[in-house]
């Protein structure tokens, strides 16, 4: 990881502009994840994505079994989703999506996507939000051609990731590849997994993630050796 925490990105694409916006539909993104535990760089992207993409509404959506990291051990979802609760409850524009922890089975976008398309109907505009190491391994989810078809994409730079290729979106999905939205902005280099490393090590967290995520992950003991 990177000793500079913030990262502005100046290789990034330029960023794509707002679809022009329904008056009867509003705009939400949809951002899914692990969240073990929910951190800066999450709330930074989704508040990126709100601003460039004009949105009404991001959904946090975390995970109950992510595919991903099948046989990786993991908090709680009870507990993963109440830090992301409290990560989240500052700002009026985020809320918590319940979608993939009531679900049985492994969590694929996909099928939330489904879900959550039927549920709006055409109230809504949705776009999914990621992060440029999501949408270099976006073959390894299920159907990406689909979810491509069923859900814009808004893609926020990763530091010491690649920024996104489009000529390569475009040669890997054709004229779809419009409905992938690059965003430019400083990236913030913090990860799930080096929190849990400081808190094992015994080392600070706070500033990395939301006051009471750090005060929940205290007094609960998650991820302390052992």
């Amino acid at each position: 990881m990177s000793e500079a925490l913030l990262s502005t990105a100046p290789e990034a694409a330029a960023a794509s502009e707002a679809p022009a916006r329904d008056p009867l539909r509003r705009r939400i993104g949809v951002l899914g994840g692990t969240f073990d535990p929910p951190h800066i760089g999450h709330l930074w992207l989704a508040t990126m994505a709100a601003d460039a993409m004009d949105l009404d509404q991001v959904l946090f959506m975390p995970a109950s079994r992510p595919p991903h990291k099948a046989g990786e051990r993991l908090t709680r979802a009870t507990d993963r989703l109440l830090m992301t609760r409290l990560a989240i409850a500052a700002d009026p524009a985020f809320e918590l999506s319940l979608i993939e922890i009531e679900r049985p089975g492994p969590s694929y976008t996909i099928d939330s996507v489904i879900e959550l398309a039927e549920h709006y109907d055409n109230s809504a505009s949705l776009y999914l939000i990621m992060a440029a190491d999501s949408l270099a391994q976006i073959d390894t989810w299920r159907e990406p051609d689909r979810l491509l078809e069923l859900i814009e994409w808004v893609v926020g730079p990763r530091p010491g990731v690649a920024a996104p290729d489009r000529p390569q979106l475009e040669d890997r999905f054709a004229e779809r590849a419009s409905r992938i939205h690059l965003l430019t902005g400083p990236s913030l280099d913090v990860s799930s997994s080096e929190i849990r490393r400081r808190v094992a090590a015994g080392h600070a967290i706070r500033y990395l993630v939301p006051r009471g995520v750090e005060e929940m992950i205290l007094e609960r003991g998650l991820y302390r050796r052992g």
